[in-house]
């Protein structure tokens, strides 16, 4: 089961540090999981730049230039931030059972576990 999904906030645990123009440190909300390739993109994280050609579209208009997007950083580098300690943490399932009209279910829920300070 995935520790990161889409929409969880986490935070940059290893490369530059921020006064040396990296990441590490930053927060940010993943805009998207690469589960084949062990890849999140992170919301203004890791931020290179894209050289598109230049064309032109239906209505006469040009297309093209230089624009600058996320790119992905490997999964190991980054974790999920506690709600309540704003802090890196590790993330938990347990298992709970939740009824709804009268029908028993169990259900695996992802929970934050104590943060600590070595993370």
């Amino acid at each position: 089961m995935a520790k990161i999904k889409k929409g969880d906030l986490v935070q940059v645990l290893n490369g530059k540090k921020q006064e040396n123009g990296g990441d590490r440190g930053k927060q940010g909300k993943v805009l998207e999981v690469l589960a084949d390739q062990n890849r999140v993109i992170v919301e203004g994280v890791n931020f290179v730049t894209k050289h598109n050609r230049v064309g032109q579209s239906q209505r006469g208009t040009k297309t093209g230039g230089i624009e600058t997007m996320e790119a992905p950083i490997h999964i190991s580098n980054v974790a999920v931030v506690d709600p309540s300690t704003k802090k890196p943490t590790r993330v938990g399932h347990r298992v709970e059972e939740q009824t709804k009209d009268g029908v028993k279910r169990t259900v695996r829920v992802r929970y934050a576990k104590k943060s600590g300070k070595d993370l």
